[in-house]
């Protein structure tokens, strides 16, 4: 990044953060500024992003999931239906049938 498009700001910090700062600074190739404009790039990315979806999140997968277990039990309630049925047809007897005749 070119030095005309940096902006220069002045910041105070708790002194337990000053010296976490200063020892992560001091590694290779890190600067105070790139660790503090990652950070700041990160904080305001995520405070972006959209408010009602970080809100309901949780709620929208627990809905989604209760309508995924409705639409299994949807699907599961005719074939048991159509397996009783087969029972209850196997199991007894039938009817016999009386001529009209008869009656």
């Amino acid at each position: 990044m070119a030095r005309a498009d940096l902006v220069r700001h002045q910041l105070l910090l708790p002194r337990d953060s000053s010296e976490r700062l200063e020892t992560v600074a001091r590694g290779p190739g890190a600067s105070r500024s790139r660790i503090l404009a990652a950070a700041l790039a990160a904080f305001l990315g995520r405070k972006g992003a959209d408010e009602i979806e970080l809100r309901f999140m949780a709620r929208l997968d627990r809905i989604s999931n209760q309508l995924a277990r409705i639409e299994r039990n949807g699907q599961v309630e005719p074939e048991r239906l159509a397996l009783f049925v087969r029972y209850m047809l196997t199991v007894n007897a039938p009817l016999a049938l009386v001529p009209e005749d008869a009656q």
